[in-house]
């Protein structure tokens, strides 16, 4: 197969590039290029490279992509400027692996880092070929803030407290599309809890701040977590995969795209190009996280914390977040346990929610956590009680 003859796609990930979510996505990106084999594939470390684990994420992107996706992908290492400099061959080695390759991945880490050691670079360059000559370039997280003509310094504003303000991007996205943009993963992030952490950790009053100071002509792409876009650059289509969404915000307006939605890089432009400046957005009232789960029990909130335990147990994934649920419940329990007077008719109906969910869990024979809900209850203080006519329970 001749680069020619390969599609030109470029591939943004908001966050769970290398999750279960994220797997048929990779793979159908693959099967466009061709077969098992035939392309050659590489991870950019960048991004990652001055962490101390950097050797430990190279594995374990390089296992995902071997034993979820089932492709074979290598490493163009090119850490820092330092390492090229004390190791010229090595470098040119993974320059050369980088400008061979018709798949090039990067993914979390330091955005401004990445920018710092790829400005001035034939990484822009190599790239933009990638995706002028036919191959994918997918980028995530980290990787994806670059990938705009602005770039969010993520941690310096969020952790550090600089003023937000906007890095010089490489705008691979705009020499693309034409599209002038900033890129922002972590769109719907919500592990603020208590405080506004959407549009990758910025809050909505620094990503105002942030608006402001771009040109009338751009705009954010925001993508959330566990989310993509597959930009295909021959037909101007765009498939966005995964389980949220995808924001264009402009001065005057935001327009959310999900799977399924009818979306271009025409498209996109139309959206710009009507742009007016917007009110703010407010911030949701209650986002559903442990922690403010956990909080609305600390005030009282019993009906709160009830609704998003139940929310939080219909989104877990895996034993870690099963466990984050039974502690919730095991909260939950004891504020009932410890209650004032007539505490029966206070925490009655939400634990008849409770019950409902274990009713479920055993419906769909998974007695171990309906056994679960029943023994940290029992931990608190909540007997339950399964009679021919239905569970019940009482408090010890």
């Amino acid at each position: 197969m001749t680069d020619s003859a390969l599609p030109r796609l470029l591939m943004i990930l908001g966050s769970g590039e290398t999750s279960p979510t994220m797997v048929t996505p990779h793979q159908r990106l693959f099967a466009r290029l061709g077969v098992a084999g035939e392309v050659s594939a590489v991870l950019l470390d960048t991004p990652f490279g001055f962490q101390e684990n950097a050797d430990e994420l190279t594995e374990r992107i390089q296992v995902y992509f071997r034993d979820s996706v089932g492709r074979e992908v290598g490493v163009a290492s090119l850490r820092s400027r330092a390492v090229a400099a004390d190791d010229p061959g090595a470098a040119a080695r993974s320059m050369l692996a980088l400008q061979q390759s018709r798949w090039v991945f990067a993914g979390p880490g330091s955005p401004s880092y990445a920018l710092a050691q790829w400005y001035d670079t034939d990484v822009v360059e190599l790239l933009d070929d990638t995706l002028r000559s036919g191959g994918a370039v997918v980028f995530a997280s980290a990787a994806a803030l670059t990938l705009g003509a602005f770039t969010i310094p993520v941690y310096e504003i969020y952790k550090v407290g600089a003023d937000p303000v906007w890095l010089e991007g490489l705008d691979v996205l705009g020499r693309a599309t034409g599209l002038n943009a900033a890129v922002v993963p972590h769109f719907d992030n919500a592990e603020g809890g208590t405080h506004d952490t959407r549009f990758c950790y910025m809050g909505e009053r620094r990503l105002a701040d942030l608006l402001d100071q771009l040109p009338d002509d751009a705009f954010v792409l925001g993508i959330d977590e566990h989310t993509g876009m597959v930009v295909d650059l021959d037909s101007g289509a765009i498939e966005v995969v995964g389980r949220g969404g995808v924001t264009i915000r402009t001065h005057s307006e935001q327009t959310r795209f999900v799977q399924g939605d009818d979306l271009s890089v025409a498209a996109i432009a139309t959206v710009v190009g009507s742009a007016q400046r917007p009110d703010p957005v407010e911030p949701p009232s209650f986002v559903v996280t442990p922690a403010s789960v956990a909080q609305a029990l600390d005030e009282g909130e019993v009906s709160a914390a009830v609704d998003g335990i139940l929310r939080l147990y219909a989104e877990s994934r895996g034993e870690a977040d099963h466990d984050v649920v039974r502690r919730l419940i095991a909260a939950l329990g004891e504020r009932a346990a410890n209650a004032p007077v007539d505490v029966e008719s206070i925490v009655g109906p939400y634990l008849e929610l409770l019950l409902e969910l274990r009713a479920s869990a055993r419906a769909d024979k998974r007695f171990a956590d309906s056994d679960l809900i029943r023994d940290r209850l029992a931990a608190a203080g909540v007997e339950i009680r399964d009679t021919p006519e239905g569970p019940q329970w009482a408090l010890t």
